[in-house]
């Protein structure tokens, strides 16, 4: 059985950003309402600026915390902050593919699955753990889905 779920340091290192966010925002609103060290615009613009990266932040990391267990003929993808878990066999698998992205000498990688349901899931080898090893299975499994580049 192949289990894939978030890498911990990566949601570490975003929760060590969003602290970090967090704390400029709270010392620009505190600022404002205490010192005045800057002008209204200053402070009106840049906590929208924080707030709104704070939000997609968050946001990105609550929709990518899934969980995928492959094995058996059947891939189980469990969402625990939506409180979902559905189960579905290799026959419910509409289509599959993986990108790769180069960047910065570092090869980036997302798989994407879409089931009969019309729903879809995505992972990718800096998020998830057992990566390559889900990529194996559906080669294996169903290499007739694959979409081509």
């Amino acid at each position: 059985m192949i289990h894939c779920k978030p890498k911990r340091s990566t949601y570490i290192s975003l929760g060590i950003v969003v602290a970090i966010l967090f704390a400029g925002l709270s010392y620009i609103l505190h600022d404002f309402s205490t010192i005045r060290t800057y002008g209204l615009t200053f402070h009106l613009i840049s906590a929208s600026i924080l707030t709104v990266v704070l939000l997609m932040l968050l946001v990105k990391m609550m929709a990518g915390y899934r969980f995928v267990s492959a094995g058996k003929g059947n891939i189980t993808v469990r969402l625990p902050l939506r409180g979902m878990k559905k189960h579905y066999t290799l026959a419910d698998i509409l289509v599959w593919q993986e990108e790769i992205v180069h960047a910065n000498k570092k090869e980036f990688r997302q798989l994407t699955i879409v089931f009969d349901d019309k729903n879809s899931i995505s992972i990718s080898n800096h998020e998830h753990i057992n990566y390559v090893e889900l990529y194996r299975y559906l080669v294996k499994k169903v290499p007739k889905k694959k979409v081509k580049p």
